[in-house]
């Protein structure tokens, strides 16, 4: 059987590749999907890895060789693709992978925040991905609103409508991932309606762990400590049962010395 990384040199030879773009210059993905591992828990919630696209930084258009017209998405996620082929090409040709991806996420910058809210829901809309969000840590300094979604219908994109939750908790919800993106303070958070909780961020994951760890060396400690405590009064029953028939037979002793 051929490996993973075989069969994405095999494409990557037969394939139209995309060409390499210089590399974003400032630190919004990094700050509000990486650190925090947004990605890794997506794609672990979402499932099946070789037919489910989670990527940050993929370029998209029709094809790798289309002249202009190409959008980057802070985040992409495609359902029922060729994953290995996507990463071959290193980018997402609609063509080549037969649909459009079905949601991207744009995390708002002082360079791009106007082509987020204009240019890109345009091209996104074109390209006929049904969900466009918008994710602003500012809280809409940038987007104009903390968060925001659209929902492609007959070809136009619907606004998706928030709820806030709370003070500094708004929550939108996404009908192509079955989860509500969420501004939390400032951060991007990922509801899950149908287990009543977020996703966990790598920290979160981390200090449970930790925490889950801690309490079943505790409750080993007590379990130990509980085991010793019954095996100590076990042997004091029985010394003072001990006790008790060794003055019992001296009494008998003295009685029958009388």
């Amino acid at each position: 059987m051929t490996s993973g990384i075989n069969k994405i040199a095999d494409l990557a030879i037969t394939l139209e590749r995309f060409p390499d773009f210089p590399p974003r210059d400032d630190m919004q993905n990094s700050l509000h999907l990486d650190d925090d591992a947004h990605q890794a828990a997506l794609r672990q919630h979402l499932g099946n890895y070789d037919t489910t696209i989670v990527l940050s930084e993929i370029p998209v258009r029709w094809t790798p060789s289309q002249a202009a017209g190409h959008r980057i998405p802070d985040l992409l996620v495609a359902f029922g693709v060729d994953r290995e082929q996507a990463v071959a090409q290193n980018g997402y040709s609609i063509r080549d992978l037969g649909k459009p991806p079905d949601f991207v996420l744009e995390v708002a910058s002082v360079r791009t925040a106007d082509n987020d809210v204009v240019g890109k829901r345009v091209d996104y809309a074109n390209f006929g991905i049904p969900e466009y969000w918008r994710f602003d840590p500012t809280g809409g300094e940038r987007h104009g609103a903390p968060i925001g979604g659209d929902r492609l219908v007959d070809g136009t994109y619907q606004p998706v409508e928030l709820v806030e939750i709370g003070p500094g908790h708004l929550h939108g919800h996404s009908d192509v991932l079955g989860l509500d993106p969420c501004w939390h303070d400032g951060q991007l958070r990922w509801y899950d309606p149908a287990a009543g909780q977020h996703l966990m961020t790598f920290r979160e994951e981390s200090e449970a762990r930790i925490a889950a760890e801690m309490q079943a060396s505790a409750e080993y400690d007590a379990r130990i400590a509980a085991e010793r405590r019954v095996s100590a009064e076990h042997d004091a029953r029985i010394a003072a049962e001990a006790r008790v028939r060794e003055l019992e037979e001296k009494l008998k002793v003295q009685g029958e010395n009388q």
